[in-house]
């Protein structure tokens, strides 16, 4: 049951009631790689000097949906308000379930998509989960039911899981190797694997993962015995702050560039960011404090994808670290959603269900 939905402009943020508790939610619209990438192996070679707030293509074209996977985080990051949260455990394999079509629910004119992409990040470090393999197995599995429940025919269907790497976790390895059968085996290639790196120094990394995280040596023995990738390659994820180092040579001494691509994002102006004064300075306005990090990463042949939200999305809360059950608050004008194609008056039963700021 969604108990609490936040209308933003690039779709809806909500909460909804689960068999532990509270869960959020997004589902969202995308602007289309030309608005808000720079990838010069895919062809995006423009800088990008800020993302303006405009609209996003037809979720016939694309739809972004995103997962809580667990209630609250036992992780301790301190770029993020999730820990904020009292942690209750993990969200069933129904939880998932319910999520995924409370999402697609907000959008009931919608009867097709091209492309959705499945989103394991909003809430929890979801390579805890079991039921979350558990789910993406179902799904590729149960096209048609989900078609005939949710009344939402899916062309591609792209899971993506991300993980801070927990190194305590006598289960990561076999769950990332599991992952990588998932992607390549079962969906032919069409999922993802993100792995949370923000730092090659693993004295930054100790402090903003604080000292959970796997060390990068040891998780490029896990990278060795990874298969190769089907389809897009395994992503090495930094959220950057000007002041985290990114050695693109100690990088490449340690990941295969034929296996993995990296993707640097600004590090996201939640609470928690501020309060540790974490910053990307200029980093939503200007290439600049890109550039020299993408040219070295070049150099050693990485694939490099730079991606820079819009304020709106940021604003929105849409951005990653940030929940509104974690203390996050909204920043924006919730009047309209600027998805093409949707009738924002076609709305109005969705938009009774309460609101908070």
């Amino acid at each position: 049951m969604i108990t609490r939905l936040y209308p933003i402009p690039t779709g809806f943020l909500f909460v909804g009631e689960y068999s532990k508790g509270e869960l959020e939610t997004l589902s969202i619209g995308d602007y289309g790689k030309q608005k808000n990438i720079k990838a010069d192996f895919l062809g995006y070679r423009k800088e990008i000097n800020g993302v303006e707030n405009g609209w996003c293509m037809p979720l016939s074209e694309k739809w972004v949906i995103t997962v809580s996977t667990q209630y609250g985080c036992p992780m301790k990051c301190n770029f993020c308000d999730v820990p904020n949260v009292n942690f209750k455990g993990n969200a069933t394999f129904d939880d998932l379930r319910r999520q995924f079509y409370n999402a697609i629910s907000l959008f009931p004119s919608v009867k097709y998509t091209d492309r959705l992409n499945l989103h394991y990040a909003r809430m929890g470090e979801p390579i805890f989960n079991r039921n979350v393999f558990d789910f993406s197995i179902w799904l590729r599995k149960n096209k048609r039911q989900i078609q005939n429940e949710t009344g939402l025919r899916i062309e591609v269907l792209h899971p993506v899981l991300t993980t801070s790497l927990p190194r305590k976790f006598k289960e990561l390895e076999d769950r990332i190797i599991e992952w990588c059968e998932i992607k390549n085996n079962l969906y032919c290639g069409q999922a993802g694997l993100q792995f949370s790196i923000n730092s090659t120094d693993e004295k930054q990394r100790t402090v903003m993962f604080g000292d959970q995280q796997l060390h990068l040596e040891d998780l490029s023995e896990i990278a060795e015995k990874m298969p190769e990738p089907l389809g897009r390659k395994y992503c090495l994820n930094f959220a950057y702050s000007t002041d985290f180092k990114i050695d693109a040579r100690r990088l490449s001494s340690l990941f295969d560039h034929n296996k993995f691509m990296v993707k640097i994002t600004p590090i996201h102006n939640n609470n928690a960011c501020r309060a540790n004064n974490i910053k990307t300075e200029k980093g939503y306005e200007s290439y600049q404090p890109y550039r020299r990090v993408e040219e070295d990463l070049k150099e050693e042949g990485f694939d490099v994808i730079v991606f820079v939200p819009s304020i709106d999305e940021e604003k929105g809360l849409v951005t990653c670290g940030n929940a509104v059950l974690g203390g996050s608050t909204l920043q924006i004008d919730t009047s309209i959603i600027k998805i093409r194609g949707i009738d924002n008056d076609s709305l109005g039963v969705s938009r009774q269900i309460p609101t908070t700021a």
